[in-house]
């Protein structure tokens, strides 16, 4: 088994045994899901149940409702979650989307290819790789990785990624060494933003208690590429397990 592979099945395994089940994405409806994954974008999650709980008593969490829904009006029941204006017409033109090639139809939507369909949603205005995978991993069960700023920080940390690795590298990495299992890449994805929030914070990291401590390189030699808040050196440009070759 490749090191990469045995590395994040470990790393799985420690966060899983230390947290257990995520129960992610919050929503009662995938439709729901879908405007979480979008509001999120550039603000915290308790924003963004305010906005949509604006929505829902509304009435306006259906993707008809949306179309329908003057533009002024969904803004300011957005404004909770931030660029309430960009988010507006993101929504808009999702549900756009929809209609005109899905006949407004979810269950079409996600029986599209996996690579056909993030392209399409990549497309869209507002959309990028991270949004677009969260809504085919978690809306639609579509076996693709979802890659933030926690994933990237833990990689790196631990010496696992390259700082320059794109998003599409670090998100064939996951999924190139592990099942391609849906439920395995919701759970997963969740954990890493626990243990981020909690653990493996930007400043302050909090690596005596974490669950991933065992993993932790040593300090390693000199010629590094960055420093992080723990104060050692964990990436060279030629001792990431994941750097691609």
């Amino acid at each position: 088994m490749p090191a990469n592979s045995t590395a994040l099945h470990s790393y799985f395994d420690a966060l899983f045994a230390a947290y257990g089940p995520q129960h992610w994405w919050p929503g009662r409806t995938r439709f729901e899901i879908i405007v979480g994954a979008i509001l999120t974008q550039n603000t915290s999650w308790t924003s963004v149940e305010r906005a949509i709980r604006n929505l829902r008593t509304a009435r306006l969490l259906s993707p008809n409702a949306i179309r329908k829904a003057p533009s002024a009006k969904l803004a300011q029941l957005l404004r909770p979650s931030g660029y309430f204006r960009q988010k507006t017409r993101t929504l808009k033109s999702f549900v756009k989307f929809l209609f005109d090639t899905y006949d407004g139809s979810l269950n079409n939507l996600f029986a599209t290819p996996t690579p056909h369909l993030r392209d399409q949603l990549l497309s869209l205005r507002g959309i990028g790789p991270e949004t677009a995978d969260s809504i085919l991993l978690y809306a639609g069960k579509h076996p693709v990785f979802v890659v933030d700023a926690y994933t990237r920080r833990i990689l790196e940390r631990h010496g696992l990624a390259h700082p320059k690795l794109s998003y599409h590298q670090i998100r064939k990495l996951f999924e190139s060494s592990l099942p391609a299992d849906h439920q395995l890449f919701n759970e997963f994805h969740a954990l890493i933003v626990h243990t981020g929030k909690h653990f493996c914070r930007k400043t302050i990291p909090a690596c005596s208690r974490c669950p991933l401590h065992r993993f932790l390189p040593p300090a390693l030699e000199p010629g590094t590429i960055f420093n992080d808040s723990h104060g050692r050196s964990p990436v060279t440009s030629h001792q990431s397990l994941l750097a691609l070759r």
